[in-house]
């Protein structure tokens, strides 16, 4: 059997969302378990953060899932509806959709469903991705409370620089200034903003990334935080090949070796969820040693730097992130962030469960 595997500790997922909840003082606690938890499988989500006071998904598909392994606590769907024919299921399954533009509140007027939904009226505060204007505030609210189908409303926004010096004033205060005087509950706080800004917790607040142990900011790192990787990718070196002084390794021989050295091929690849843009130098663990892959990662394998671990050999375990090596780490040294890694994880690679 090919060797690599992802371990996902449930007992590292629930201690991060231990530090969440801590962090959201009176606030209730929407878990983000979008895109099959972050990689790390909706049911383990399930499990680790049952003592969340919701969960927060992108699809109906997601959300039916969730009632169907006993979640009760309120779901919300991110994205909202995408058509009318999605408001009876909403009610079917009391989940409480983002509204965030008028043809949504047109099919709710139009069709509304036969028990009243909770939902959560999203407004741009400067992100300028989804949401109504601001300055638009007293219309929409006024419309949503009209529509017949509507059992309650929550105001909510989203940060574009929680993570960065510019943090959330800039955003914050005037979504809070144009909304007070409706009277309604309110969510902002994703990760970032949960961690730094206690005045964003509102009502609601929804931390995602933070729950499986990586940190949203490139200054301080998820140890710093408290918290701990939930998913390790490990596999095994399955070759090995003594490049001379010139030689290359790899596609394109980008690599090429500056004297007498030693490389080991690894049982991973981008086709496993490994970016390919990362280039020689992202970190990597061998024998438990801080070593470096080496050129392009291929579609199987990729090649890493023996050099620290001269007695590693074939069947040497190696940890591409996870336990030991931060996933932050992995991430910025490939440009990316860890996200982008751990929902990238292919459904091939085999995934154990530790509690």
């Amino acid at each position: 059997m090919r060797p690599i595997q992802a371990r996902i500790s449930i007992d590292a997922m629930a201690h991060n969302f231990r530090v969440a909840r801590s962090h959201s003082g009176a606030a209730r606690v929407f878990a983000v378990v979008k895109a099959n938890a972050y990689g790390h499988g909706l049911s383990r989500a399930r499990r680790a953060f049952s003592a969340a006071d919701g969960f927060a998904v992108l699809t109906l598909e997601e959300a039916a899932n969730l009632r169907l392994m006993g979640v009760e606590q309120p779901i919300m769907l991110l994205e909202g509806i995408f058509g009318p024919d999605e408001i009876p299921i909403c009610a079917e399954l009391d989940l409480s959709p983002v509204l965030h533009h008028a043809a949504q509140l047109d099919w709710l007027m139009q069709h509304p469903p036969v028990r009243p939904i909770q939902v959560f009226l999203k407004f741009d505060s400067g992100m300028h991705r989804l949401g109504f204007p601001l300055v638009d505030h007293e219309a929409i609210v006024a419309r949503v409370r009209s529509l017949p189908g509507v059992a309650g409303i929550t105001l909510m926004t989203h940060f574009a620089q929680a993570d960065e010096v510019a943090g959330v004033s800039w955003q914050l205060q005037p979504f809070l200034n144009a909304l007070a005087g409706h009277g309604l509950p309110w969510s902002s706080a994703n990760s970032a903003a949960l961690l730094r800004y206690p005045e964003t917790q509102g009502m609601w607040t929804r931390p995602g990334i933070m729950l499986y142990g990586a940190s949203p900011y490139v200054d301080q790192s998820a140890a710093e935080l408290g918290l701990r990787p939930s998913m390790t990718l490990q596999s095994e070196i399955i070759g090995v090949q003594m490049l001379e002084a010139g030689e290359g390794a790899g596609y394109g021989l980008l690599f090429r070796a500056e004297k007498k050295m030693r490389v080991g091929v690894v049982a991973c690849g981008y086709a496993d969820g490994y970016p390919r843009h990362a280039l020689t130098g992202t970190p990597v663990l061998v024998n438990g040693q801080r070593s470096r892959t080496l050129g392009r990662v291929s579609m199987d394998m990729l090649c890493v730097d023996l050099s620290v671990a001269p007695e590693a050999g074939v069947g040497a375990p190696v940890v591409l992130w996870g336990e030991g090596l931060p996933v932050d780490a992995v991430a910025a040294a490939a440009g990316t962030n860890s996200y982008e890694l751990l929902c990238a994880l292919a459904a091939r690679v085999p995934v154990t469960e530790e509690s």
